[in-house]
């Protein structure tokens, strides 16, 4: 008796998952058969300032209630169209990281509305060591004498886009570092004015930051000689005070009287008789 029912018990479990399977295998085929679609992925790194084309893109199933905004389903409407902000391969190509519509392929494609190019001058220190790339982020460093001849270093711009290194607009193969002697920003009007004071008046620095980093976080008022050694710099002894000069003592004498004018010698007369007349003159 108990055996007949240990046999019906497996029998039913057995008939238990059978159908549990049909069901999952059921439900599965439902969500793979619908709610998807296209959305094209890039086949390659896509660098800036590149145009697409179709052997660039690739279409792949995309689940419909996570399709990416800006997504694209149809490959023409992507043709020639011009990349402003690099695409790894495997990514979605999305519109805000494209030019707008009818942009030629080149650097200048690629500054956005308002800003400029400006090209700075940089060395191995400078430029971080090579290791700068199109699409990286850089503050700009200055470090000048100010107007008690005092040295002071400060942030003057942050996350400011690197369009490219030396000549080249597109980020390198390798992930080796390259020394480079000049790199070109993406700056507004009013940044690029900075730039290039700052260049003239003093020496400028790159720092390279994460591209993720968005915070503006390096707002200072720059550091000077005492703030970098925490002391203030050294004034020099007061020089010892002068002896007084002797005091020279005037003695006031009563004037001369003026000396008497000398005799005047004796007069000498001659008498002259000339016949009954006598006449004298005196010299």
């Amino acid at each position: 008796m108990q055996s007949k029912r240990a046999v019906f018990m497996l029998l039913l479990s057995l008939l238990a998952g059978a159908a549990a399977v049909v069901l999952a295998a059921r439900w599965l085929g439902q969500q793979s058969s619908g709610d998807r679609t296209q959305v094209l992925v890039a086949t390659r790194d896509l660098d800036l300032g590149q145009a697409i084309t179709p052997v660039m893109l690739q279409a792949i199933p995309w689940p419909a209630g996570s399709v990416p905004a800006g997504a694209f389903t149809d490959a023409k409407l992507l043709e020639g169209r011009v990349v402003r902000s690099g695409i790894f391969q495997g990514e979605p190509v999305l519109e805000p990281k494209l030019a707008p519509e009818g942009t030629k392929a080149g650097l200048d494609s690629i500054i956005k509305a308002g800003h400029r190019a400006i090209t700075v001058k940089v060395n191995e220190v400078v430029g971080v060591a090579g290791f700068l790339a199109p699409g990286s982020f850089v503050d700009l460093l200055v470090n000048i004498r100010d107007d008690r001849d005092t040295a002071i270093s400060r942030v003057v711009l942050e996350r400011i886009m690197v369009l490219a290194v030396a000549q080249e607009a597109r980020r390198p193969d390798e992930t080796r570092p390259r020394v480079v002697n000049a790199v070109t920003l993406e700056v507004t009007p009013e940044q690029a004015e900075k730039i290039d004071l700052a260049r003239n008046v003093g020496t400028l620095s790159l720092m390279l930051r994460n591209q993720v980093d968005v915070e503006d976080g390096a707002n200072t008022a720059g550091i000077r000689r005492e703030d970098l050694f925490g002391d203030a710099r050294p004034t020099p002894a007061p020089a010892p005070a002068a002896a007084p000069a002797p005091v020279r003592r005037v003695v006031s004498r009563p004037a001369a009287a003026p000396a008497a004018p000398p005799p005047a010698p004796p007069a000498t007369t001659v008498e002259v008789i000339r016949g009954t007349q006598k006449s004298s003159a005196s010299f």
